[in-house]
């Protein structure tokens, strides 16, 4: 695991209590930001030594800490962040005598960065209502290099006077950092953000191996058409690296599928149609036979000749 975290220059924040749960390739960099900026942070992980990884590696800033349960980390928080893998992950992490819930503190606000179910961000919005705190559903777009340079894109579901509180503090690691409706609303957008992102790579992927067959200088091809309406984050960061064939980085397959299916249900849901969204998983389905499961989403082109 690349534990690299890069400083940027934080914003101004009053200082908070915050506990971070989930210290994955994201969250691990995400929470290093927080102690960075100032805030007081207490993090969880299931696996123990990441978490004493992570306070050994924040030691300097004296404001890191670790706690054996999400109970325990969130029971002096202001914020409760949250960066874990799926709706179950989340339910684990939130609910029941050790989950977060249980030791937040009235009126502390949980601000979940997981990429789950609309469905899950409701349902747990609800049950904060119920017991006095606030919910707030908030997937990121930037993958590990947003979350190390602290340039992630933050989209929100939840109450307003809840986002406006937690804002200031998400600001440490993100550049930009929207309110978009009530609960389950940024979870919704970050799957406009991933249907977008798989149409966008298999175009890629198809126009880069039609080039190399037409016998084209294709390093040339992508100078020349990333300066018109080609243009794409992606034919930047990720054509040269799809012309060599390197998927050792970056968002994997198993991740895009992951979420993909999470905007397939939900149009199953509200009656989208989502037919290249549909193929494009099958794609990664390939992708993931052919042993990519932790290839880079750019990695479509393995499945092209």
């Amino acid at each position: 695991m690349n534990t690299a975290i890069h400083p940027k220059d934080y914003a101004q924040a009053a200082p908070r209590r915050v506990a971070f749960l989930g210290l994955g390739v994201m969250g691990y960099p995400m929470a290093g930001h927080l102690a960075l900026a100032g805030h007081r942070v207490t993090v969880y992980n299931r696996t123990a030594a990441k978490a004493a990884t992570w306070c050994a590696q924040l030691a300097h800033t004296g404001r890191a800490a670790s706690a054996p349960t999400p109970f325990d980390a969130a029971r002096a928080a202001d914020l409760v962040l949250c960066c874990v893998g799926n709706d179950d992950d989340l339910r684990a992490v939130t609910l029941g005598e050790g989950g977060a819930f249980a030791g937040m503190k009235p009126g502390a606000i949980f601000v979940d960065h997981t990429t789950a179910s609309a469905g899950v961000a409701r349902e747990l919005g609800e049950r904060a209502r119920k017991q006095g705190l606030a919910f707030i559903d908030a997937p990121v777009s930037g993958g590990q290099a947003g979350a190390q340079n602290g340039a992630l894109t933050v989209m929100c579901g939840g109450q307003q006077t809840a986002f406006d509180a937690a804002r200031p503090v998400l600001m440490a690691y993100a550049r930009a950092c929207t309110l978009l409706g009530e609960n389950g609303a940024g979870q919704l957008a970050k799957m406009v953000n991933q249907i977008c992102l798989a149409g966008l790579m298999q175009g890629l992927a198809e126009a880069l191996a039609f080039g190399q067959r037409a016998g084209l200088d294709m390093p040339q091809v992508l100078q020349v058409v990333s300066q018109g309406a080609a243009q794409s984050w992606q034919m930047e960061h990720r054509g040269k690296t799809m012309l060599e064939r390197r998927f050792d980085f970056g968002f994997a397959v198993e991740w895009m599928r992951k979420d993909l299916g999470l905007a397939l249900t939900e149009a199953r849901r509200n009656g989208a149609s989502l037919p290249v969204t549909a193929l494009i998983d099958q794609f990664y389905a390939d992708v993931q036979q052919m042993g990519g499961q932790r290839w880079d989403t750019s990695s479509l082109i393995q499945r092209l000749p």
